[in-house]
């Protein structure tokens, strides 16, 4: 039915790109409840380096409405071989796409790597491999839309897509630390669409490990159009800026997930949103 109210080319468009990513939309979503129900880890797909490696993309479905876990590194939370990946630890609610990537090497074959996740009792895996029904295309999508850029400094450096980039800080316990950010996009939209009038990138961020509570003075902070040199053409350049405070000391990452029109998870299509990291060292 709904390819009758598409254009063809809108309906050539949509069969690409399920048939890229048709692999990695088969975590099986389910009715939510507010707490008590299991966590399961998806495999999203891989893609290739320019050096040569491969990146693994995994994200995750919280089954829970309201309830949002800490799960530690171990046991319940392990990567094989592993068993700490550098995945999340803190889980928010509902889907999130492409949280993390891991890297792996040239000649990693046909080898698996399994993520297990022990929520609330309930024990839930996804393996991982290069096979090439799972490759995907986080960078450019068929319709030549491209994942904004983020940067720490008005100079950058600008990275963007899902492996990202992360800096490090130093703060305190109760005392807010600054958290801004640069961003640039390309504003790229499906052909015969116009470009939306607000900006183009939307910023969340949120806890992806850490001790303690994290609380944002905005955790969606709007960039605003602004003036800096990089990344070149891009049709839009802004600033965002927002604060975190933490309620204990010790080591936390914080995620940043810019996305373009495109949504979250690219509404599925794996492309086009980049992460950024924050690691934080509260006294």
């Amino acid at each position: 039915m709904l390819g009758r109210h598409l254009p063809s080319l809108s309906i050539a468009v949509f069969a690409l790109k399920c048939a890229v990513v048709l692999p990695a939309q088969q975590v099986q979503m389910g009715p939510l409840h507010d707490s008590g129900q299991s966590v399961t880890p998806a495999f999203e797909g891989w893609f290739p380096n320019p050096d040569g490696t491969f990146s693994i993309l995994f994200g995750y479905f919280n089954r829970n409405a309201k309830q949002e876990l800490d799960i530690p590194v171990g046991a319940a939370n392990k990567i094989e071989p592993g068993p700490d990946r550098g995945q999340p630890t803190h889980f928010l609610t509902g889907r999130n796409w492409g949280v993390f990537t891991i890297t792996v090497p040239r000649d990693f074959g046909s080898a698996k790597i399994v993520w297990s996740l022990t929520a609330n009792g309930v024990a839930t895996q996804a393996p991982a491999s290069l096979a090439a029904l799972w490759e995907v295309a986080p960078f450019r999508d068929a319709n030549g839309n491209t994942p904004p850029w983020i940067g720490f400094e008005e100079t950058g450096p600008f990275v963007n897509g899902p492996r990202g980039h992360s800096k490090s800080l130093t703060a305190t316990v109760g005392n807010p630390v600054a958290l801004p950010l640069w961003v640039a996009d390309d504003a790229s939209v499906i052909p015969g669409a116009s470009r939306p009038r607000t900006p183009p990138v939307t910023l969340f961020w949120s806890k992806f490990r850490g001790p303690g509570s994290v609380t944002f003075a905005n955790d969606r902070p709007t960039a605003d159009a602004a003036e800096f040199s990089g990344p070149p053409q891009m049709v839009f350049h802004g600033k965002a800026a927002t604060a975190a405070t933490f309620t204990d000391p010790g080591e936390y990452i914080l995620r940043v997930v810019a996305n373009d029109w495109s949504g979250d998870g690219g509404r599925g299509f794996q492309c086009c949103w980049s992460n950024a990291q924050v690691i934080v060292s509260v006294r």
